[in-house]
C-alpha cells in the first residue's frame, strides 16, 4: 500500500465487530463450559472478565456495548463520503440519520419486549443507545467541521461531568454517587417511560446518552484518521496506539475523582473505553487490512457483517436447543455446557456464512 492510498474498506471493522459480539452471542457459555470442564486458571481468569461490574469499576465484558458504538463511529466517515459521492445533500444524509436511529429504538424495544413476559415495557434499550449515540455523532460530523467536532466532544464529557460532580439529584442534600442517588438516576425516574431495567435507574436511559455521543464521536475521528490521505500505514498505527495509550491515561489519571461506571456512562468511561477500542482498532487493521487478510478472519467478520440479526436471533432462537434436536443423536444423554455452546456457535456461523455468500445482511 503507498503511503498516500486511502483504504477503500476496512475489514478489520467487521472482524472486530465480530470479535466483539462473539462474547455475547456464546462466546461466554463456551468460555465458561471449558474453564468447568477444564479447571485452567486462564480460562477462569477470563470467564470472571465476563460479567458487569455493578457499579463503579471495569471488566472487560464492560468494554462490549462502547466498542461496538466506536466502531458504529469509525464507519461514519466512510458511509458520509460515500453518500456524498452518490450526490445526497446533507438534508437527506440527516434524513436517512434519523430513520436509522429510530429503526434502532423499535428494534431495542421489542428486544425487550418480546418473549420476556413483562407486563411494562422497557423502552431503554441497547440497540436505542446506540441508535440514538450514532444518531448524535452522525448529526455533529454532517453538520460541523471537525475541529467543532472536537469542541463538541469536549463540551459534552464536560458539561456531563458538572452535572454529575456538582449538581444533586432533587430531595438529595449533596451530591452522590451512589446507585440510585445521582442526578442520571432521578432523571430516569421522572422522565423516562416504562420499566427501568434497575428499578432506581436505566444503565441506557436518557441523561447517559449524551457521554455515549461522545463514544461514537471518538470513533468518527479514529475513522477519519484511519482513512485520511498523506499519512502512511506506520503512521496510522503508530497514532492509533499513542492515541489509544493517552486515552486510558486520562481514564485513569481521573477514576479517582470521577470513577469509571459503564451504567453512567462517565467521561472517565468513555475515555477508558477509548483506549482499549482504539488499541484493538490498530491490532485488528494491522492484522487484517494492511497484509490483506482472506481467510482466517472470516467468522468474525460473518458475524460483524449481520451484527444486528445475531443479536436479535440469539435473544429469540434458542441455538443450543436447536443444536440438541438436530444432533440430539450423536450426543451424549448429558452434553457437556461446552459442547453445547460449541454448537450452538456452530450453527451460528453455518446461518451467517450462508448469509454472507449470498450479500444477505439486515442493513439499518
Amino acid at each position: 500500500m503507498s503511503a498516500n492510498k486511502i483504504p477503500q474498506r476496512l475489514q478489520s471493522l467487521d472482524a472486530l465487530r465480530g470479535a466483539d459480539l462473539f462474547w455475547i452471542v456464546g462466546g461466554h457459555a463456551l468460555v465458561a463450559g471449558l474453564a468447568s470442564a477444564t479447571g485452567s486458571p486462564t480460562l477462569e481468569w477470563i470467564e470472571a472478565q465476563c460479567h458487569h461490574v455493578p457499579w463503579h469499576g471495569f471488566r472487560f465484558y464492560d468494554l462490549i456495548f462502547p466498542l461496538f458504538l466506536f466502531l458504529a463511529g469509525v464507519s461514519l466517515p466512510l458511509s458520509i463520503a460515500a453518500r456524498q459521492k452518490r450526490g445526497q445533500r446533507r438534508s437527506e444524509i440527516r434524513r436517512h440519520a434519523l430513520i436509522r436511529a429510530g429503526v434502532l429504538i423499535m428494534l431495542g424495544v421489542a428486544y425487550n419486549t418480546l418473549g420476556a413476559g413483562d407486563r411494562e415495557v422497557r423502552y431503554a434499550s441497547v440497540l436505542g443507545r446506540i441508535g440514538l449515540g450514532w444518531l448524535g455523532a452522525a448529526l455533529l460530523v454532517i453538520q460541523f467541521s471537525p475541529r467543532a467536532q472536537w469542541r463538541w466532544f469536549f463540551g459534552l464529557l464536560g458539561g456531563y461531568a458538572f452535572l454529575l460532580l456538582v449538581v444533586p439529584a432533587p430531595g438529595m442534600q449533596e451530591v452522590s454517587l451512589a446507585q440510585g442517588e445521582t442526578i442520571v438516576d432521578w432523571f430516569d425516574r421522572t422522565f423516562l417511560p416504562g420499566r427501568l431495567h434497575r428499578g432506581t435507574g436505566d444503565p441506557e436511559g436518557l441523561l447517559s446518552t449524551l457521554p455515549s455521543v461522545a463514544t461514537a464521536l471518538a470513533g468518527a475521528f479514529a475513522g477519519r484518521w484511519l482513512t485520511s490521505r498523506g499519512p502512511g500505514p506506520a503512521l496510522r498505527l503508530t497514532v492509533l496506539v499513542l492515541a489509544g495509550l493517552l486515552a486510558l491515561g486520562i481514564g485513569h489519571w481521573l477514576d479517582p475523582y470521577l470513577p469509571i461506571n459503564k451504567n453512567l456512562w462517565t467521561p472517565t468511561f468513555v475515555f477508558w473505553c477509548a483506549g482499549w477500542s482504539l488499541l484493538l482498532l490498530a491490532l485488528f487493521h494491522a492484522l487484517i487490512d494492511l497484509p490483506k487478510a482472506r481467510y482466517w478472519h472470516m467468522p468474525l467478520v460473518f458475524l460483524g457483517a449481520n451484527s444486528i440479526l445475531i443479536y436479535l436471533l440469539t435473544r429469540w432462537v434458542d441455538f443450543e436447543d436447536l443444536f440438541q434436536s438436530m444432533l440430539g443423536w450423536a450426543l451424549p444423554d448429558s452434553p457437556p455446557a461446552w459442547c453445547l455452546a460449541a454448537g450452538a456457535l456452530a450453527l451460528e456461523l453455518l446461518l451467517l456464512g450462508f448469509l454472507y455468500s449470498r450479500r444477505a445482511f439486515l442493513r439499518v
